[in-house]
């Protein structure tokens, strides 16, 4: 019978840490979608920079992360000393670890590799700083951005992860009584509240407003590439949310993470649809971009809570966030926050909808500890970031100058242009 037990207790072990690690590979995935995205976005003259950035934060990311960013999150100990996995368990760990899946029931309990988790949890550091780039895209310094992903990876997204996910008292008060299943506030709008922050110390590009208030657009240079990311980062998103659930064994949780994956996909094509009706009834066109926006927003709206909703419920969370999406946009720009690829609407504004959105499918969620924890990682985030931003500004200055900025950014700060073959007039 314990020679049994111990066959099942391996194969779920060796079960989650490979769904873990499929997982964990798509949302690493996602890093070439927002690429992809953010490329395609953006004037041809900026491309080069902005690819440098996104290929540039993932390492940084994942390098900080490893370093201090996991053991501030999770206790994981520098360099993950302190991580366990089951080769090292001895045979009485074991049995005890046996003991209390037989107790709750095999499938019931996740255990996986200690690396495996480290690995899943790395990429949504990436993710999340991911966002920053697209927002602060077309006048920002590359290494100025690269200073402040190393202190947003290793220090202000670990900080507030640990809060939640964790269940770390705030600042040692309180305990946030917070729902947030894959990450709608903890990743998307962190990575927004991030954004905004830069964004404001920026400015705007160059001719984006004019002095009477009038909005000049800056077409990407691209858009089969931008729909392109958007694709990779719909795919990537099953492994977002799915692996969300930190298991696969067991059939209720089986069945969960396949209620996670429909439920994801019915959002990003719910956000899709209502984006491209809502523009199409602003602007009279079919908006390519805000139908890429609605997709994201979709997405972003299911992430607090995929599991629960029904997929009517799921369509309609997505459809709401796609709507949405598309107003903030046009209010961003009558406010003039200049945010070339829409980031902080899809990612901050739709990720605020996401989080209370929860309270429409997860009975034990409440309005007040949906609240506070929006609120704590939001006035978390934003202020260390300002304060980050504002220190690089005055140390290193933050914004290219004039004349790299009418130049393209590619030139001033990567010394190469990504479609060189190509001449056009500079905007």
């Amino acid at each position: 019978m314990e020679s049994n037990l111990n066959h099942i207790f391996e194969l779920q072990y060796a079960l989650d840490t490979f769904y873990f690690l499929i997982c964990g590979a798509l949302v690493m995935w996602m890093a070439a979608g927002f690429a992809m995205l953010e490329a395609g976005l953006v004037r041809a003259k900026n491309t080069t920079e902005i690819l440098t950035k996104n290929v540039a934060l993932f390492a940084v990311a994942c390098t900080m992360y490893l370093i201090v960013g996991y053991d501030i999150m999770y206790d994981g100990g520098i360099f993950l000393s302190g991580v366990t996995t089951v080769a090292e368990m001895d045979d009485a760990a074991i049995a005890g670890v046996i003991a209390a899946s037989t107790e709750a029931g095999f499938g019931d309990m996740g255990e996986y590799s200690g690396a495996s988790d480290f690995f899943f949890q790395v990429v949504f550091v990436a993710t999340a700083m991911s966002i920053v780039s697209g927002a602060v895209a077309e006048r920002m310094k590359l290494w100025a951005f690269l200073a402040f992903a190393i202190v947003m990876c290793g220090f202000i997204y670990p900080m507030q992860g640990s809060w939640t996910w964790n269940g770390d008292a705030v600042f040692g008060m309180y305990e946030l009584s917070y729902s947030d299943y894959a990450g709608s506030g903890i990743v998307h709008m962190a990575g927004a509240a991030a954004a905004l922050a830069g964004v404001l110390l920026l400015g705007a590009r160059k001719g984006k407003y004019g002095a009477k208030g009038e909005i000049r657009a800056f077409p990407g240079a691209n858009l089969p590439l931008a729909t392109l990311g958007t694709f990779i980062l719909w795919m990537g998103w099953f492994g977002f949310n799915g692996g969300s659930t930190l298991k696969l064994g067991g059939i209720g949780v089986a069945n969960e993470v396949a209620n996670v994956f429909l439920n994801t996909n019915a959002a990003a094509a719910g956000g899709l649809i209502a984006a491209l009706i809502v523009a199409r009834l602003m602007f009279g066109k079919a908006d390519l971009t805000m139908a890429l926006n609605g997709a994201l927003a979709g997405l972003v709206a299911i992430t607090a809570e995929p599991a629960d909703p029904s997929p009517l419920l799921a369509t309609i969370i997505g459809a709401i966030g796609g709507t949405l999406v598309v107003f903030s946009i046009v209010t961003m720009d009558k406010l003039r926050i200049d945010d070339p690829v829409g980031a902080i609407s899809v990612h901050g504004v739709v990720g605020i909808w996401g989080i209370f959105a929860v309270l429409l499918s997860d009975a034990d969620a409440t309005f007040m500890g949906q609240l506070v924890g929006m609120l704590t990682i939001f006035i978390w985030v934003f202020v260390t970031s300002l304060i980050v931003w504002g220190i690089l500004k005055a140390v290193m200055g933050i914004r290219v100058s004039e004349e790299d900025e009418y130049e393209g950014v590619d030139l001033s700060e990567c010394g190469m242009e990504a479609y060189p073959e190509f001449v056009s007039g500079k905007q």
